[in-house]
């Protein structure tokens, strides 16, 4: 195994009676990166993290985090990692502040070290116009965050985070997600799972597909974008009239591929590398056409993951329940 893989995986095999949540799951993290993990609904991917983060014993295979076994050093393991699952996991009857000191006292931060970094995550998570209030007052969006700075109490070298933002507003989801690169950069290294593709777009340097309890894929977000074929490159001419002339141009650049028009006076056609983009700006200028859109990008996540698994994301899986997924 190489030494700078902060969280390694192999062959991680684990059963529910008959159920098979994972058949030989392997996943390496490199220090002070973001692995996202995504799959459908029953996938194996919080099967994979209750393994990893010490609450599941794998059935075969072995783990490490930090050097350390799972099963052999769990109680190492537990001194290094946080955890957020899908579900929060506060105390509801205590305050947010009452939480988290509570935590840092379980951690041996002592009272006015605990109290210290309670102060510290409440603002850092926006939580200190509500610190005293019970954590059942919360909001479901307020009770994520306050789970996800428990998890920091302790200031973890990795972190886990099992779809840590389900239920979250856009604005706040925005806000976890400089939550998590702040994390990175101070050093920390986050497996995330998610169902929120630009989620995984926007954090992971690379990303793991599960299906069925199986790695099917393994690349950084472009690499896996290039699985579903090539790029697209979409023409607004300025000029509606001149739509048939622009794609008369896109035709020609792309060696007769047929344009689509996918939205309202959008041009689309697949290109097979970036010189199309040159050609196209400089046909269309001789032309005399002005754009008001030109872009060419690589397929979204959304396109790779139902090229891979012939589902969306957030479909479920009825051969696996939620229970083990």
């Amino acid at each position: 195994m190489t030494h700078d893989l902060v969280i390694e995986a192999e062959g991680l095999v684990k059963h529910f009676g008959e159920t098979k949540a994972l058949q030989g799951v392997d996943l390496a993290v490199p220090r002070g990166t973001v692995l996202g993990v995504l799959g459908p609904n029953g996938a194996g991917k919080t099967t994979a993290v209750r393994i990893l983060s010490t609450l599941l014993v794998p059935d075969a295979g072995h783990a490490r985090i930090g050097g350390f076994d799972v099963v052999k050093d769990a109680e190492r393991v537990r001194q290094s990692i946080g955890l957020t699952g899908q579900y929060a996991s506060v105390d509801e009857d205590l305050s947010g502040r009452q939480n988290l000191v509570l935590f840092g006292t379980l951690l041996d931060l002592g009272r006015v070290g605990a109290r210290a970094r309670a102060a510290e995550l409440l603002e850092w998570f926006d939580l200190t116009a509500a610190a005293d209030r019970p954590a059942k007052t919360y909001s479901g969006g307020m009770r994520r965050r306050l789970d996800l700075a428990a998890s920091l109490v302790g200031r973890p070298d990795v972190i886990f985070l099992d779809e840590p933002t389900t239920g979250l507003d856009p604005a706040k989801r925005e806000d976890m997600w400089d939550v998590v690169r702040s994390l990175v950069t101070d050093g920390s290294t986050v497996l995330l799972t998610t169902q929120y593709l630009e989620e995984a777009d926007a954090l992971a340097d690379e990303i793991t597909v599960i299906d069925h309890g199986r790695v099917i894929a393994h690349d950084t977000p472009e690499g896996l974008k290039r699985i579903v074929g090539g790029q697209t490159l979409e023409v607004r001419p300025s000029d509606l009239t001149r739509m048939a002339e622009a794609a008369t141009i896109l035709g020609q650049v792309t060696s007769g591929s047929a344009p689509e028009e996918i939205r309202k006076g959008v041009l689309a056609v697949p290109v097979r590398d970036d010189s199309a983009l040159t050609a196209t700006v400089s046909r269309l200028a001789n032309a005399g056409i002005g754009v008001t859109e030109l872009s060419l990008h690589l397929p979204s996540l959304d396109e790779v993951f139902f090229s891979l698994t012939g589902r969306t994301a957030s479909e479920d899986d009825t051969t696996i329940t939620k229970e083990v997924a």
